[in-house]
């Protein structure tokens, strides 16, 4: 019986304090960042938009199916009852970290964009390692570990980064 509760408690927003405070605190540096983020380069507006989009969209998809095989799994989130997923990660913190990753490396070379990346990452990685061994946002199941997390979002990263490029190519050659 008490097994049922936890499990079922684990399934709303009830989580404890630290996880609370990670959520909101969290979104709330989300909330600031995005809008400062996308309106910082005017100009560039169509691509911020279409990196945080393309990101968002995807990192939906997929963090679905990881989390339908039960590989991630997500106790304490947002709207429990309508997604199984981390609404906050996969449609805003992440987003805007695309963007962000986008403005830094508008202009460099690919490896570059790669060391810029991973300084960005490892850090990111190893917060996501901390929530799962300290909080009930994140379980890891079927053996997924810290690097295939970092493997997935420097691909996804990479990917944003190189439609973003060729958008801009394909616009500034239609503007000519």
């Amino acid at each position: 019986m008490e097994h049922a509760m936890e499990k079922r408690k684990g399934v709303s927003m009830k989580g404890n304090k630290v996880d609370k405070f990670v959520l909101r605190g969290t979104l709330i540096i989300t909330a600031i960042s995005l809008p400062i983020l996308l309106l910082r380069k005017k100009k560039s507006i169509k691509d911020w938009v279409i990196a945080y989009l393309f990101n968002g969209i995807t990192n939906g998809i997929i963090d679905n199916v990881l989390a339908s095989y039960k590989i991630l799994e997500y106790p304490v989130r947002h709207f429990p009852k309508l997604f199984n997923t981390s609404l906050l990660f996969d449609f805003f913190v992440y987003p805007t970290f695309t963007v962000f990753f986008n403005q830094w490396t508008d202009k460099d070379k690919p490896k570059i964009i790669l060391y810029k990346l991973l300084f960005l990452l490892l850090p990111l990685t190893l917060c996501e390692w901390l929530i799962v061994k300290r909080t009930n946002l994140l379980k890891w199941h079927k053996g997924w570990k810290w690097y295939y997390s970092l493997v997935f979002m420097t691909f996804k990263s990479l990917t944003t980064r190189a439609l973003v490029g060729f958008v801009r190519k394909v616009s500034d050659k239609q503007n000519r």
